[in-house]
C-alpha cells in the first residue's frame, strides 16, 4: 500500500527523463559502447512514439550527463561519449551538492554518513601511502594553520580529507568518497565555521598524518571519530547560539 501511496503523490517522470534513462541504461549494460552512434532523432521519436523536441531533450539530458556528444555535419549525430574519470567524479559532486542541499538531511546524519565512509579507507591509506601523499597532507595543514579568510581554510580542508583519501590508492573508494569529501564537506564547514577553533582542527589533522605516516590505522578510525564528535559539537554549539540569538 505505501507503494500506491507514494505513486499518487509522486509527480509523472516526464516522457523525455524516461528515454534518457532507457538509454542511459543501454549505455551502462554495455548494449551500447563508446563511440556508437544512437538512432537518427526521427528514428528514435518513431522508436518510443512521442515528438522529435522531445528526443532532442532527452538527448539534452544525456549530454548534460557527459554520456553522448552531438556532431554536426554530414557524419553527424549523437554519439556515446568515452567518460573519462575525471569527469565521473566531478559529476557525482555536483550531484552530492545537489542533494544534500535540496532534500531535508540532518547534520548528524550527515556526518555519520561522512566519517564512516573516511574511515572505511584509513587503513588502505595508512597501507598504501607514499611520500607525495604525506607531502600533499602536510602542504594542507600548512594552509590551514595559516592566517587565512574562511573560503582558504574551507579548501585546505577540502584538500586535506581528499589527500587522505587518495592515499588509499583506490580509485573506486576515491570516486566514491568525492561526493563526501568534496560536496558534503564544504556544506557542513559552512554550517560551522563560526564556531570553529582552527587550532583544535589542525592539531586533529596532524595526529591523522602522524597516524598514516606511522602505519597505524586503528589510531587513524579513532582519530577521525574524535572529529566526527567536534563536527558535531560544533553543529549544535551553534545551534545554541542562534537559539539565544
Amino acid at each position: 500500500m505505501s507503494d500506491n501511496w507514494n505513486s499518487r503523490l509522486s509527480p509523472p517522470k516526464p516522457l523525455s527523463t524516461d528515454i534518457s534513462d532507457q538509454i542511459a541504461a543501454r549505455i551502462a549494460e554495455g548494449d551500447l559502447m563508446a563511440g556508437d552512434r544512437l538512432p537518427s532523432e526521427t528514428d528514435l521519436a518513431a522508436q518510443f512514439d512521442c515528438s522529435r523536441a522531445t528526443v532532442r531533450e532527452a538527448l539534452k539530458r544525456l549530454a548534460a550527463r557527459n554520456l553522448i556528444r552531438t556532431r554536426r555535419g554530414h557524419a553527424g549525430g549523437a554519439f556515446v561519449n568515452r567518460l573519462t574519470y575525471d569527469a565521473a567524479v566531478a559529476q557525482h559532486v555536483a550531484t552530492s551538492t545537489l542533494l544534500l542541499s535540496m532534500n531535508a538531511v540532518d547534520f548528524e546524519t550527515a556526518a555519520e554518513a561522512r566519517f564512516a565512509l573516511e574511515r572505511a579507507c584509513a587503513d588502505l591509506a595508512c597501507a598504501n601511502h607514499d611520500q607525495a601523499d604525506l607531502t600533499a597532507l602536510k602542504e594542507a595543514i600548512a594552509a590551514l594553520s595559516a592566517p587565512c579568510d574562511d573560503v582558504a581554510f574551507c579548501a585546505a580542508d577540502v584538500a586535506f580529507h581528499r589527500a587522505f583519501v587518495d592515499a588509499a590508492k583506490n580509485p573506486v573508494l576515491s570516486y566514491q568518497l568525492a561526493g563526501a569529501v568534496e560536496a558534503m564537506q564544504p556544506l557542513m564547514n559552512m554550517i560551522t565555521y563560526p564556531d570553529r577553533d582552527r587550532s583544535e582542527i589542525a592539531a586533529l589533522y596532524r595526529q591523522l598524518a602522524n597516524a598514516m605516516r606511522a602505519r597505524d590505522g586503528g589510531e587513524a578510525r579513532r582519530i577521525l571519530g574524535t572529529l566526527e564528535h567536534v563536527m558535531v559539537r560544533l553543529f549544535h554549539s551553534g545551534q545554541a547560539r542562534r537559539g539565544r540569538a
